[in-house]
């Protein structure tokens, strides 16, 4: 006797089969890869500490779920391939003519990996490249970069006292650093795209300066007294990747700062296309890990 099977029936028996199928496929999607570009030792002690800087960051998003991590010195990857395979990339390093993303062709290695949707992020130093030199293509990948002359670099405490509601903010409380805190970016035009992540307004005597060089004060930056600037930015690119600016990272000591550190884990989630939690990316920072990996450098006199 043959048993009939009502279409009902057989659209459920089908789902359960299809269900059956793509849940191994889901089970087993491959983690985002975030490649972390550490530049050459730079400064004094405890000033751009590229090295351990870069490696405590790495420390806190060990085990976070659905991201592996790989980390390399002296600004570029001894081996371009783990580029190719990049989710995002992080570059802590020197700028200007030094910026290891302007030396030999890497400005072409990067670009193609742009128009696949790869994030990047550069932190402090790391946003600076030369006007005719990568700038361009700065303002097309993260939105905005240093100029020199035209963007300034005094070391101040801005107060980020609110936040855009945007996933690299959450969790982040108010907070206050004394850092190398650089400012007047140069932006796309009309800042189109850009979101501010952290932002604030400098008093006139910062605006006056001395900025650590050249010293200024430049009369633009003076004009502009009472706007507020924005020191940490975001974008999304219609490639389908993202883009984030962060100036701050002169001083080591302030990775030991809860919301200082958060911001910059958060965007670091968020360029790979992951979750950023509710309450942000948690994390513990202690003296003695502060302590490790520091770049043996000369005591200034």
């Amino acid at each position: 006797m043959i048993k009939r099977v009502t279409r009902r029936q057989f659209m459920g028996t089908a789902a359960l089969a299809s269900a059956s199928l793509t849940a191994p496929a889901l089970a087993a999607a491959p983690n985002k890869k975030l490649v972390l570009l550490a530049g050459s030792p730079s400064h004094g002690p405890g000033e751009h500490e590229f090295n351990a800087g870069t490696k405590l960051l790495q420390k806190c998003l060990t085990g976070y779920e659905g991201l592996e991590t790989s980390f390399h010195t002296g600004g570029w990857p001894k081996d371009e391939q783990v580029l190719e395979s990049a989710d995002a990339i992080l570059c802590f390093a020197d700028g200007n003519a030094r910026h290891p993303f302007v030396l030999a062709n890497h400005l072409e290695t990067l670009g193609k990996l742009m128009k696949k949707g790869t994030g990047l992020m550069c932190a402090h130093y790391g946003v600076e490249v030369p006007r005719d030199l990568g700038a361009n293509e700065f303002r097309d990948w993260i939105g905005g970069c240093y100029e020199h002359m035209w963007s300034c670099n005094p070391k101040w405490t801005p107060e980020f006292k609110e936040f855009p509601k945007h996933p690299i903010t959450r969790g982040v409380k108010p907070f206050a650093v004394l850092d190398e805190w650089y400012f007047n970016m140069r932006f796309r035009p009309e800042m189109k795209g850009v979101t501010p992540i952290l932002s604030a307004t400098p008093s006139d005597a910062v605006r006056n300066g001395p900025y650590v060089y050249p010293k200024g004060p430049y009369a633009h930056i003076q004009d502009a007294k009472g706007r507020s600037e924005a020191m940490m930015w975001a974008v999304e690119r219609p490639d389908g990747g993202r883009g984030v600016g962060f100036t701050g990272g002169h001083f080591h000591q302030n990775w030991g700062d809860d919301n200082f550190r958060k911001v910059v884990l958060n965007a670091l989630v968020w360029i790979c296309k992951l979750e950023v939690p509710a309450e942000g990316v948690a994390s513990k920072v202690s003296p003695e890990d502060l302590k490790e990996n520091l770049d043996p450098k000369p005591v200034k006199k």
